[in-house]
């Protein structure tokens, strides 16, 4: 053979090798992209909503008498169940709104606010700050978080006293609208 037939069976052979190797490249992003929508897919059907009923959990409590709060021992009274964060800013402005309607509603509905905070310690001082008084729960782990399916902070879901969630709000709520949406729980 000459070397003129030996560079061009070189050539061929090193274009058999690159084919191959950008084939499975291609199918190794192919598979990349079918698991990233099914798993779009699943995580979206997973969502909660208006209409479902809102999914048990406990937590501990930071704040108050208890230890822990178990969202089925408030069943009866209307939830306002509010995913927040010390570092989000329109989660620190709607703080004190929540504080403000808390003594007119506590009787009847059960504000509860769960913190997805890293640590404990800037959350007591977040709580010692603005003097909350409504039951202030920590999620470190954000399995509450995950349960609920919750994106964006703040998102705060309005339960009925039947268990049902009523409404789901992500992103700021004014004094008035709130106090509209825990109209909407109040018991019967």
């Amino acid at each position: 053979m000459s070397k003129v037939e030996e560079a061009k069976k070189q050539k061929r052979n090193k274009k058999k090798k690159r084919l191959l190797f950008r084939s499975i490249i291609l199918l190794a992003l192919l598979a990349a992209l079918i698991f990233a929508l099914i798993s779009n897919f699943n995580n979206d059907e997973a969502s909660l909503g208006v209409g479902d009923q809102a999914p048990p959990f406990q937590l501990k409590q930071l704040n108050g008498d208890a230890e822990t709060l178990n969202l089925a021992d408030l069943e009866g009274k209307g939830i306002m169940l509010n995913f927040w964060a010390t570092y989000c800013k329109p989660c620190e402005d709607e703080m004190p709104y929540m504080q403000s309607l808390y003594p007119k509603y506590k009787d009847d509905i059960e504000i509860v606010a769960v913190s997805v905070d890293a640590t404990q310690l800037v959350i007591d001082r977040f709580v010692d700050n603005y003097n909350l008084t409504f039951p202030i729960l920590h999620d470190n782990k954000e399995q509450v978080m995950d349960l609920y399916n919750v994106g964006p902070l703040p998102t705060t879901y309005f339960i009925n006293p039947d268990g049902e969630i009523v409404e789901v709000v992500s992103g700021p709520l004014t004094l008035e609208r709130l106090d509209g949406y825990l109209q909407q729980i109040l018991p019967e």
